[in-house]
């Protein structure tokens, strides 16, 4: 374990996220009189300038929420939907047996503006203007890029100039690719969100009607027609290695609105654990958290190798269940109740076995026969080139064999009111959708994680959500809050939290060094986005577990993949201590740019 930096205590405010400049946006808010929502929508604001290669206005957002005084935790969904012209027949015209990871035919109706106003309009108390102008002013007079971002531009700079030509507008707006550190501007982008402020000004002086009519802007207004007009103009090269055009319109932007709804919940001790519900992978937490019950994990040990079996065994499980039973409760019965019910818990707990399962084992509720299709095939040849190698892969990362996948963004922001909030935006990043020149970024890409097979809760179907990872997390103790946290990670995220969620309650350590413990995972489950990889039996993990623990996990049928220290997840947490005397919140070290701020 690294030497831990101290858990950070205060009286006002707690803010964790994903990068500095926006948590100190966070604070600003806070000590200027804003609540929990109000700083966590002006932390998602810089997000999307500052990190605009994990997420963007056009991506999504998984939110939840907890109101001081309540018992209980709203989910917000910022996941858009899918376009009314997609459909599997309509990819099956095109020659396509799945949905391509990057391009225009993958995007979904960008929720994450919708959400973050959903969250500032029912929950907050400040105004549009208050919490944009962080964002505006980063986005118009520049901020420090990150290495990730440069790398991400310098890579993709051809693609760029040649063949997404809103790309090389907004990020290759000196030339030659940004170098890591000197200052980076969005103007454009500045001006789409100065212009949604003037909009919404000059529409009522009332707050909620100024957030009502911002909405109304980027989804009926200006920039759902530059949308629009956008995909219209004509096909953009894609994964598949041809130039397609998109499916969304303008009509479909109009029709969507995010929705606000009790998240699901499960209690685990003194503790009841709140997720978004099954539109994301996030139950999955619960789950696990119901087949770990009946395992003592004290006695076992952090870290041991009876832990980490019986943890990834479980996950396996949960994981499995996610696989064939999880999507759109709008358009499908998921059997949530029975996935998370006492009965189907103890039959499921049972066949965690000695050694190492190597195959997916999704369960029957309710007697209902479960089915995960096969895995969708590439379309085309090989990549012959780099550029297309990283086209092909849906995730926002550039690919490189020595760097360690991280993508996404997290913010969590706990008040001294008792307001505690958990987000995890996405999507709209740079790398998989050409950016629209006039607004200042691009479209996300989702879709690319649904299937085009009848009959499968994920599958295609028009104006349904694709499943996400989004996966906010949060705890409130013996009915009062307590924690909120969440990690970039995709499909790992609720193995990484989890453990970061049982170092606190069941080991006893403190937040900041619940972030520091050896991470590992299984990569067992296929993964949601393209190429959808998997790996049977691995078991990841970073190289500062026990040799130990290591040999004994092979000795079970693992195979056990070491990784660079401290190179998985990027934990963020906030919270209140025990007694509820202060706030609280933690870091991760991993990826250097995550801060925790108290005041």
């Amino acid at each position: 374990m690294l030497p831990s930096k101290p858990e950070l205590h205060g009286s006002v405010g707690a803010v964790a996220s994903t990068h500095w400049l926006a948590s100190s946006a966070a604070m600003r808010i806070l000590t200027s009189g804003g609540n929990a929502f109000d700083a966590a929508v002006a932390a998602g604001f810089v997000l999307q300038v500052v990190e605009p290669h994990f997420n963007g206005p056009g991506g999504d957002v998984s939110l939840v929420a907890h109101r001081a005084g309540r018992d209980d935790v709203q989910e917000i969904c910022g996941q858009g939907p899918m376009p009314q012209a997609a459909s599997i027949d309509a990819f099956g015209r095109l020659g396509l047996s799945s949905i391509p990871g990057s391009g225009l035919l993958p995007a979904c109706v960008p929720g994450a503006f919708g959400g973050w106003m959903r969250l500032l309009r029912e929950f907050g108390t400040m105004r549009l203007a208050d919490v944009l102008a962080p964002a505006i002013g980063y986005a118009e007079k520049g901020f420090p890029l990150l290495p990730e971002t440069a790398l991400a531009i310098s890579t993709l700079a051809p693609l760029f100039r040649d063949e997404w030509p809103g790309s090389g507008e907004t990020y290759l707006t000196s030339g030659p690719s940004p170098a890591a550190g000197s200052r980076f501007r969005n103007p454009t982008l500045a001006q789409t969100y100065q212009r949604l402020l003037k909009t919404a000004e000059s529409a009522s002086s009332d707050r909620e009607a100024q957030i009502e009519a911002a909405h109304h802007t980027f989804y009926q207004g200006f920039v759902a027609q530059e949308i629009s007009d956008f995909l219209a103009s004509g096909p953009m090269l894609d994964a598949t290695g041809r130039r397609n055009s998109g499916l969304l319109t303008g009509e479909d932007l109009a029709r969507w609105e995010p929705t606000v709804a009790t998240a699901p919940s499960r209690a685990y001790g003194p503790y009841r654990v709140f997720k978004p519900g099954p539109w994301s992978q996030g139950p999955v937490f619960l789950q696990q958290l119901a087949l770990l019950e009946g395992f003592d994990l004290r006695e076992m040990g952090q870290g041991s190798a009876d832990y980490l079996h019986t943890m990834v065994e479980c996950t396996k499980l949960a994981m499995s269940d996610r696989e064939a039973w999880y999507g759109d409760p709008a358009f499908t019965d998921v059997p949530l109740d029975t996935l998370l019910g006492e009965d189907y818990t103890l039959r499921r707990r049972a066949m965690v076995g000695d050694s190492a399962a190597l195959a997916l084992r999704p369960g029957a509720p309710d007697g209902r026969t479960p089915f995960i299709p096969p895995l969708p095939t590439q379309d085309d040849a090989e990549p012959d080139s780099e550029l297309m190698s990283q086209l092909r892969n849906g995730l926002p990362t550039i690919l490189r064999a020595t760097t360690a996948k991280a993508d996404t963004c997290t913010v969590t922001v706990a008040d001294r009111h008792g307001n505690m909030v958990a987000a995890t935006p996405s999507g709209g990043w740079m790398k998989s959708s050409p950016a629209i020149g006039s607004l200042g970024f691009p479209l996300g890409t989702r879709g690319q994680s649904m299937y085009l097979v009848e009959g499968h809760p994920n599958s295609l179907e028009p104006g349904k959500r694709p499943r996400t990872t989004l996966s906010p997390t949060l705890v409130l103790r013996e009915g009062r809050p307590f924690l909120a946290f969440g990690t970039p990670g995709g499909d790992r995220q609720d193995q990484w939290t989890l453990q970061f969620f049982l170092n606190a309650v069941e080991f006893g350590l403190d937040l900041q060094q619940s972030t520091e413990t050896t991470v590992f995972h299984t990569d067992q489950v296929p993964a949601s986005f393209t190429p959808h990889a998997y790996r049977p039996g691995v078991l990841v993990a970073e190289e500062t577990c026990d040799p130990e623990t290591v040999e004994a996990l092979r000795r079970r049928g693992h195979e056990v993949e070491l990784v660079p220290a401290y190179s998985l997840g990027r934990i963020c947490t906030a919270g209140f201590t025990p007694d509820g005397e202060f706030v609280r919140a933690a870091a991760s070290p991993r990826g250097r740019h995550a801060y925790a701020v108290c005041t």
